[in-house]
């Protein structure tokens, strides 16, 4: 009778749990500019969005829900990376092969650094290096930039085309290879790769994310619709989750376990960790469709994904539509 009763106060706590952590709707952040859109990315530090959006970057005051400043006179915007320690952003300027440098509090442009590359566009710092690595689409390789400086101090070869990277802050950098199904391993000192990881049955990866303390690395992929947990250490592919189709981003909230991944055919699927090696797929949140880059606030668990309104069954965006939405925590 009492294994019953444990059994039932087991199950009642993990449905409870389960509910908590349902996402919805909160609010609707209206942005300026008519254009296409790609990454998103967080100050964690002043508490600053930033939204890629054709040839400018919309920033958004994470603390009033509202556009504080617009970026501009670029020719086409993909990423933004954050160095706090030298209090500057990098934006990726895909279309005219360079790296824009800003200031963090003022917004105001204050260096296009050019790369020796095509294709701008993933962007991220890694904190062990103190350097911005920018991956190069149409060039299969990785543009290295002293944020200090201002300066392209090296190139990474990458051997297939890169989408989305992440640090480890240790010495490696983990990059996504969407065209060859594979997942490379950078050592930040050498500047070379030092692993490449076959990621079947993922295809056409896209987003990836980091679970630190457990050495896990989530990568989605497009072609199998499917989010697949890889060892770090190892590169072995411990399990695939379902996700929805043409998925981009993937975020990981180490407080919460959830992991998210954010798919252009109008969801964002959110998988629940309860160990390294066990996922299960809680929600699967209804988006608009084409919202499919996103960031995570880890310090409010909020999820901020970009998007506009489309003329239906085409895609042209309508007019004045632009805007991020933001969903949290039920």
């Amino acid at each position: 009778m009492k294994k019953i009763s444990l059994a039932i106060v087991f199950s009642v706590l993990t449905i409870l749990s389960l509910h908590a952590q349902t996402y919805v709707l909160d609010k609707t952040i209206p942005l300026t500019g008519d254009a296409g859109f790609d990454y998103l990315s967080i100050d964690n530090v002043n508490h600053h969005l930033f939204v890629s959006h054709g040839t400018m970057v919309n920033v958004v005051d994470l603390n009033t829900g509202r556009q504080i400043a617009v970026i501009g006179d670029m020719k086409g915007v993909h990423g933004i990376a954050v160095v706090n320690k030298s209090n500057r952003g990098f934006i990726s300027d895909g279309r005219a092969n360079a790296v824009v440098a800003f200031d963090l509090t003022t917004f105001k442009t204050i260096a296009t650094i050019p790369v020796d590359a095509k294709g701008p566009d993933g962007i991220i710092y890694d904190p062990f290096s103190d350097r911005v690595f920018c991956f190069n689409g149409e060039s299969n390789n990785s543009s290295v930039v002293d944020p200090n400086t201002l300066k392209q101090v090296g190139t990474v070869d990458l051997g297939g085309g890169p989408e989305f990277a992440v640090s480890d802050g240790k010495g490696k950098i983990y990059n996504n290879l969407e065209d060859k199904n594979s997942l490379d391993v950078i050592d930040v000192k050498t500047l070379k790769v030092i692993m490449n990881y076959p990621l079947a049955p993922c295809g056409g990866p896209t987003g990836v994310a980091l679970d630190a303390a457990n050495n896990r690395i989530f990568s989605a992929c497009r072609q199998n619709k499917g989010m697949s947990v890889v060892d770090a250490a190892t590169g072995k592919v411990i399990t695939t989750l379902p996700i929805g189709g043409g998925v981009d981003a993937v975020a990981y909230d180490p407080e919460t376990k959830l992991i998210f991944c954010s798919c252009g055919d109008g969801t964002t699927t959110i998988i629940k960790q309860q160990s390294a090696d066990q996922y299960s797929v809680v929600q699967t949140l209804k988006t608009p469709v084409r919202a499919k880059t996103m960031a995570l606030d880890a310090s409010t668990h909020k999820i901020y994904l970009s998007v506009a309104d489309f003329e239906p069954g085409t895609r042209k965006a309508l007019p004045g539509t632009f805007k991020v939405l933001v969903y949290k925590q039920q």
